[in-house]
């Protein structure tokens, strides 16, 4: 296995912040309405918080390692490039206020530098 670039672990230990603060974020109201998404019942709003501190942890432990993790990257890349396409398309379809893609935008960004780095190497 190869170690990941420095500019790489940098990306991980930036997106892992974000994913932590966000999941602790997202178990507001408060922080909700911020991102433009809506309430829902606990189960659901707390389930989603806890897979995005989870990834959030992956990410601190993969750039911690310096490992290349292809795997989790990958999964990684398409789903936070999934994501900010499910807030675009909701918003598009008028069910999300335009902070919500706006907010997902970083998702975007760190899901393409995962892309970048994983197309880049073999």
């Amino acid at each position: 296995m190869h170690e990941l670039p420095s500019w790489m672990r940098k990306t991980l230990y930036a997106t892992a912040v974000m994913n932590i603060l966000a999941g602790l974020a997202l178990t507001t109201s408060p922080g909700r309405a911020l991102a433009g998404l809506p309430d829902a019942p606990a189960v659901f709003v707390l389930t989603v918080c806890l897979f995005v501190m989870l990834f959030g942890a992956g990410y601190l432990a993969t750039a911690r390692s310096g490992r290349d993790e292809r795997m989790f990257l990958w999964l990684s890349a398409a789903g936070k490039i999934a994501f900010f396409l499910i807030l675009t398309t909701l918003w598009v379809a008028g069910q999300l206020p335009a902070q919500a893609p706006m907010a997902g935008s970083a998702d975007l960004v760190f899901g393409m530098l995962f892309l970048k780095h994983l197309t880049s190497t073999r």
